[in-house]
């Protein structure tokens, strides 16, 4: 049964809280204001009844009580707690301030059983919209991941977080991480989980596109403005309107632009270039950068003011060194997109080159190994991706000594590679013998080597020609 707390020194009030509310609650009931605090601090309370003399610490018409910091014990205790002011008539506008400061209803001396009813169930019916809400949301947010951004590591858990605390808000996200680290995919995620996700989302690599242009592409230039300028065009932050815009390496602008960013930034509008007329526009900002814009605006490289406009809801992205749990997975998604992409079906990776991938450093992140995945997946001609579908230099790396990786259980490299060899030379024995009915002559003819080596590496893998006939 679920509990809610009378806490009152008028005893009446009290039993008349509990003949109401008794069948559907269990009541438990204080007169002391301590022991209220310490009962709230123990135990989960769907809802309070708390006179209103428990706040106000006996102050008096000259010195007001400060009902919010009277009421951080109780959402201390219970962040959602709702707390209903009891308070006498003459108090009214007391308890009035206390629901303002964020109590959730009021209720006089002497209580009538209806109006107790009548502010517990509204009370209780709110808080069941509000569990169906956030269950829908929650339920929403996990259907809507995209794809290839699941993940086992506890940073990145922390990130998706607040990735999705901030999506619903309009405010102003600065990325941060390594180049490579996913900044464009978390982007995508805040617009796509936000109430502008059925609006445009307009990327813009600011690096990209050249000093003498990045005004033009960001706010537009009227006809004639410059050469080559034969007609008006609309800017990104125009085509962007009531959607998202994601500004990536956003360090790279100009200081003219910079000033441009700030002031659509403030003032929510801006000119085109060659124009003197304000436009109007509602974007939610989505800014990234590899640098330390920090640094940049020690060294007078970039704006301080603005570098605060865009640092309003940072979030930093852990380098891929950092999260190596989350290797085998991304290696499954690459697969999967690879395989709906070519003709193949390749299903997937050795569990030994898997183990050299967890100990490389990954200087290029993310997109460093999709690279090497998309390469390993066209020369591979079996069911899984193996040693000689990878760089060799891949096997010869010292073994990684930081990203939370215990090394003391891993095999140092040259092991690795080692095991790797081994399995691919037996896996293609398995092949070419079948291939060839465990003639021993044409198997070795297949492979390169005489029938002497092709006994030496028969007998190294366990293997009988017998067993192909």
């Amino acid at each position: 049964m679920k509990s809610i707390l009378v806490a009152t020194g008028d005893r009446k009030a009290a039993d008349g809280i509990k003949a109401c509310l008794g069948v559907e609650y269990k009541v438990d009931l204080t007169s002391d204001k301590n022991s209220c605090h310490e009962m709230f601090r123990r135990k989960r309370y769907e809802f309070a009844f708390v006179d209103i003399a428990f706040l106000t610490n006996g102050s008096t018409a000259e010195s007001r009580p400060n009902y919010k910091q009277a009421l951080q014990p109780f959402w201390k205790s219970c962040p959602s707690a709702d707390i209903i002011i009891i308070s006498p008539q003459e108090k009214i506008r007391e308890a009035v301030s206390a629901v303002k400061a964020g109590a959730s209803n009021y209720l006089t001396y002497p209580l009538d059983p209806d109006e107790i009813r009548y502010v517990a169930e509204g009370l209780t019916e709110f808080q069941r919209i509000q569990s169906e809400l956030h269950y829908l949301r929650d339920s929403s947010w996990r259907a809507e991941i995209p794809d290839g951004v699941s993940t086992n590591s506890r940073l990145m858990m922390d990130v998706f977080e607040k990735v999705k605390s901030v999506a619903p808000t309009k405010t102003t996200v600065l990325l941060t991480g390594e180049t490579g680290t996913g900044k464009g995919v978390v982007a995508k995620m805040i617009h796509s989980q936000s109430n502008r996700a059925d609006k445009p989302f307009i990327a813009v690599h600011c690096g990209a596109i050249p000093d003498s242009l990045v005004e033009s592409e960001l706010f537009g230039h009227e006809k004639g403005s410059f050469t080559g300028a034969v007609r008006r065009k609309l800017g990104k932050f125009q085509i962007a309107d009531e959607g998202s815009i994601f500004l990536d390496e956003i360090a790279t602008i100009s200081p003219s632009t910079q000033i441009k960013m700030l002031q659509i930034l403030q003032e929510r509008w801006f000119t085109r270039v060659g124009g003197d007329a304000a436009i109007a526009t509602d974007v939610r900002v989505v800014a990234a950068t590899n640098v330390d814009l920090k640094e940049l605006c020690r060294e007078g490289a970039f704006r301080t003011d603005l570098f605060y406009r865009l640092n309003v809801f940072p979030i930093e992205l852990p380098p891929l060194r950092k999260r190596l749990e989350d290797i085998p997975l991304l290696v499954e998604i690459f697969l999967e997109r690879l395989n709906r992409t070519y003709n193949k079906d390749i299903k997937d990776i050795d569990s030994e080159v898997l183990e050299v991938l967890k100990c490389y450093s990954w200087p290029g992140n993310i997109r460093e190994l999709e690279n090497l995945i998309e390469r390993a997946y066209i020369l591979e001609k079996g069911a899984l991706l193996t040693a000689e579908s990878f760089p060799s230099e891949l096997f010869t790396l010292e073994p990684l000594g930081t990203g939370g990786t215990n090394n003391k259980t891993l095999p140092n490299l040259a092991e690795v590679r080692k095991r790797a060899v081994e399995q691919a030379e037996r896996r293609y024995l398995l092949e070419v013998m079948a291939i060839n009915k465990g003639r021993i002559d044409q198997t070795a003819a297949a492979a390169g080597v005489t029938t002497r080596q092709l006994h030496n590496i028969l007998t190294k893998c366990g293997l009988h020609k017998e067993d192909f006939r």
